[in-house]
C-alpha cells in the first residue's frame, strides 16, 4: 500500500488543526478532559481534536449518534424533547452535551447536530443549518446556531471549526 498523504499534508487543514490544539492548551492548562457527540460531523470533531499530538491526555471520548433515533434519545435526551423540537435542533443538542458530562470523565463537552445536505433540513432550518453546545460543571449551556453555504463537506468542516471555537469558549469560562 503506498502513502496517501505526503510528507507535510494532513487530513484536516491547518486552520482547524491550530483550533484544536488552541483548545487541547486551554483545557491541559486548567487540567480537565473534554468529549464530544456529535451527530452530522459524525466524529469529524473528535478526530481533529486527537489530530493533534498529546491529545490523548486531554481528549477522554466521542460519541457518534448518528441514526435519527440514536440522536433523538441518546445519552439521556428525553423522546419528549426530540419528539417537541426535532433531533436536529437547538435543544437536542444541548441535551447530547449535558448527558455527555454525565456519560463520560469530561469537565467540558460539546454536541453538533445539523442538516448538511444535499437532502434534509427544512423551511425553519435549511439544509446547512448546524447547532452546536458546549457544557461544563458548575457554568450555563453554550449554544448556537449557524447556516453554512456550500457542499456537503464544507458544511461539516465549517460545523467542526465552529464546535471547536465554542468548544475553547467554554474551556475559558
Amino acid at each position: 500500500m503506498s502513502t496517501i498523504l505526503k510528507d507535510g499534508e494532513t487530513i484536516f487543514p491547518r486552520e482547524l488543526l491550530a483550533l484544536a490544539s488552541a483548545a487541547l492548551e486551554a483545557a491541559k492548562k486548567k487540567n480537565i478532559r473534554l468529549a464530544a457527540a456529535e451527530t452530522v460531523t459524525a466524529g469529524l470533531v473528535s478526530a481533529c481534536l486527537t489530530s493533534v499530538s498529546g491529545a490523548s491526555q486531554i481528549f477522554d471520548r466521542g460519541y457518534v449518534l448518528y441514526h435519527e433515533s440514536a440522536k433523538a434519545t441518546g445519552l439521556g435526551v428525553a423522546e419528549s424533547v426530540s419528539a417537541q423540537h426535532g433531533a436536529v435542533s437547538a435543544e437536542v443538542t444541548q441535551g447530547l452535551a449535558e448527558g455527555l458530562l454525565s456519560n463520560s470523565g469530561a469537565a467540558v463537552t460539546i454536541a453538533v447536530t445539523g442538516y448538511a445536505g444535499p437532502g434534509g433540513g427544512n423551511a425553519k432550518n435549511p439544509v446547512g443549518t448546524i447547532f452546536i453546545a458546549a457544557a461544563r460543571k458548575g457554568v450555563p449551556i453554550l449554544s448556537e446556531r449557524h447556516v453554512f453555504p456550500g457542499s456537503r463537506d464544507n458544511v461539516r468542516l465549517e460545523a467542526v471549526a465552529a464546535a471547536i471555537r465554542l468548544l475553547h469558549r467554554q474551556i475559558d469560562a
